[in-house]
């Protein structure tokens, strides 16, 4: 089925003020002037409206009355260490549980969503970091759902946890690490070793936020 053509705008749109503020494009606090961004990406100010909504709703830019749009801040330690401490709780129960009742179709799937992001990205631009970011969002979320949590499945969704640690780890290369720590998750819970799949996530995160505290 074709797309239609005012849809496609409104997703390019969107993905072009996305990378401006994850890029920092437009600077953490900044008001957003939605006539001035239509004029730099050369379209109404309609699509700028409607992707704006849709970046306020992952709390990338937020609407005051009379006052228009505003980039989010940046999470503060306290915000990165609440962040992580949550997912603490949530993902590590949850990777034993995905390991527990591992099939090979689910085993299949994971291994397919790693095969997405097989090395790290050369560049430090937005546009390569992106791509291991969302693989990154795309494996949590589908251990997640093996392990069959929907509730957990929502909590983990509403933090945008993804989006908003990438802005702080924007150009400070982290993907080898990652994807090394990705591999060590998947092949415990292929495996089926429940203790073993908590402890690869447990470790996963916790090198994490380290890593991301020790550059605040």
């Amino acid at each position: 089925m074709r797309i239609p053509a005012r849809r496609v705008l409104a997703d390019d749109v969107y993905e072009q003020i996305r990378a401006l503020i994850m890029g920092d494009g437009i600077a953490p606090g900044a008001r957003v002037n939605i006539d001035e961004l239509a004029r730099q990406l050369d379209v109404s100010p309609t699509p700028v409206r409607e992707a704006l909504a849709r970046l306020e709703s992952e709390e990338l830019v937020s609407r005051l009355p009379l006052r228009g749009y505003s980039v989010t801040d940046l999470l503060n330690r306290k915000q990165v260490d609440d962040l992580y401490s949550l997912r603490l709780l949530l993902e590590p129960p949850s990777a034993a549980l995905a390991a527990a009742r591992m099939t090979p179709e689910f085993a299949g799937q994971i291994e397919e969503e790693l095969a997405t992001c097989p090395a790290a990205p050369a560049d430090d631009a937005y546009d390569d970091y992106k791509n291991l970011t969302a693989h990154d969002q795309r494996l949590h979320e589908l251990i997640l759902r093996i392990a069959g949590n929907e509730a957990v499945l929502q909590s983990f969704a509403k933090t945008h946890c993804h989006l908003h640690l990438f802005r702080l780890n924007f150009q400070q290369p982290f993907g080898v690490q990652t994807i090394t720590e990705h591999r060590a998750i998947v092949d415990a819970l292929v495996a089926r070793d429940e203790a073993g799949a908590s402890a690869a996530m447990t470790a996963h995160l916790e090198i994490a936020r380290a890593r991301l505290l020790d550059r605040m």
